[in-house]
């Protein structure tokens, strides 16, 4: 190979540049937050995008709230775009927000079916008739209890790790012990062990150390150990579903199953997806689906591509997807065909946009930089599967 090609070349310099660190803070969310009052207290719900779209109901898992649960899956740019066409209301368990004040010793937490029931709340307050549930773990399961007494109020569902049965021993045994040590001593070494495997599954540490790095800290100094340990509470003693599969369309009934369309998602690596195998053996398989995401526990976090492409092909499915309008016009009625707000074209014109608007506040001068070559680290590595 000829080495003439590299004799213009010079390397003047090179700077190494660390990124911010990841942050879970509100400091970081565009969403509006406002307090609902509910019969069991006032919980605190944050709205990211316009309120006349289609809504999106989201809610988390244990040991997170709205912002460590979804700020960085609704800020990934396919999300982003959809955020175009979707209003987007996460709701916050009690206690459960950024900064919350521990309850008083006589405060009685809401059961599972409660907490579903505070739903209700947040559609009136809203003016809500309808929406898509997206939720995650045992926030999957409060949505999916609301589903299951008003099916006529939710749309579609997206469950993520749902647990559909009671807790079994071990689980019982595991969770009373993680809420007796978070009321007493905090948050201990194995309470902490437990939610990182509850979140992320095993051997967390060879896929993504720093990912791993970021939620250990935020469990250490980010949770109120108290308000976790009644949430805990609550989780592990949540009743069954109750729901069952009927194949013979002569003895269906309604009630007996989800009846809206579900998108049941887990990771290989999480520690909920034989769970989700028994939620999928008592869906509907008509209007239900199972998807397993390799390489990943926290599919939000670890997988955020693929699970965004999924929800889009979901949505896509329940006609979100299409706009067919007809303009007034006096010389042709023919319908007027616009882009998919969803669609591949569209998404693919959001990311162009995206990166032109960055690549202009990075560099307004027009110009690339030629004194020196930067080497950034990305924070959070990528998983490939």
């Amino acid at each position: 190979m000829p080495s003439d090609s590299m004799d213009d070349i010079e390397l003047k310099n090179i700077q190494l540049q660390f990124p911010s660190a990841r942050s879970l803070s509100r400091d970081d969310s565009s969403a509006c937050e406002e307090i609902v009052s509910t019969d069991h207290g006032p919980i605190v719900v944050a709205i990211q995008g316009s309120r006349n779209k289609p809504a999106i109901l989201t809610y988390h898992d244990l040991g997170l709230n709205y912002i460590s649960s979804f700020q960085a899956f609704f800020n990934y740019i396919d999300m982003r775009a959809l955020l175009e066409n979707f209003c987007v209301y996460h709701v916050n368990a009690p206690g459960q927000e950024e900064g919350a004040q521990s309850f008083n010793e006589d405060y009685v937490y809401p059961t599972m079916d409660e907490l579903a029931t505070q739903l209700e709340c947040v559609l009136a307050k809203f003016g809500l008739k309808q929406f898509i549930g997206f939720g995650v773990g045992a926030g999957a399961n409060i949505l999916a209890r609301f589903a299951l007494t008003n099916p006529n109020k939710v749309s579609a569902l997206c469950l993520i790790n749902c647990v559909s049965t009671q807790a079994g021993w071990i689980e019982w045994g595991y969770q009373k012990l993680n809420a007796r040590h978070l009321r007493s001593k905090g948050m201990t070494q194995g309470v902490l062990d437990y939610l990182m495997w509850h979140h992320f599954g095993r051997n967390t540490e060879e896929r993504n150390h720093d990912l791993v790095q970021v939620y250990k800290s935020y469990f250490e100094r980010n949770v109120n150990a108290t308000n976790l340990a009644l949430f805990i509470d609550s989780y592990v003693r949540r009743t069954d579903l109750n729901i069952q599969r009927e194949m013979d369309l002569t003895k269906k009934k309604e009630g007996m199953t989800l009846g809206m369309p579900v998108i049941n998602i887990t990771g290989s690596y999480s520690p909920h997806m034989d769970d989700t195998v028994t939620l999928n053996g008592r869906l509907d398989p008509t209007n239900s689906s199972w998807m397993k995401i390799s390489d990943c526990g926290m599919v939000l976090e670890e997988q955020p591509g693929k699970v965004s492409e999924a929800f889009r092909l979901f949505l896509q499915g329940e006609g979100y997807a299409i706009q067919v309008g007809r303009r007034p016009s006096k010389i042709s009625t023919a319908p007027s065909f616009e882009v998919a707000p969803l669609s591949p074209t569209k998404m693919a014109q959001f990311r162009k946009a995206s990166i032109e608007e960055l690549l202009k506040s990075k560099f307004s001068t027009g110009q690339w930089p030629t004194s020196a070559i930067h080497i950034t680290e990305n924070p959070i590595s990528a998983v490939v599967c």
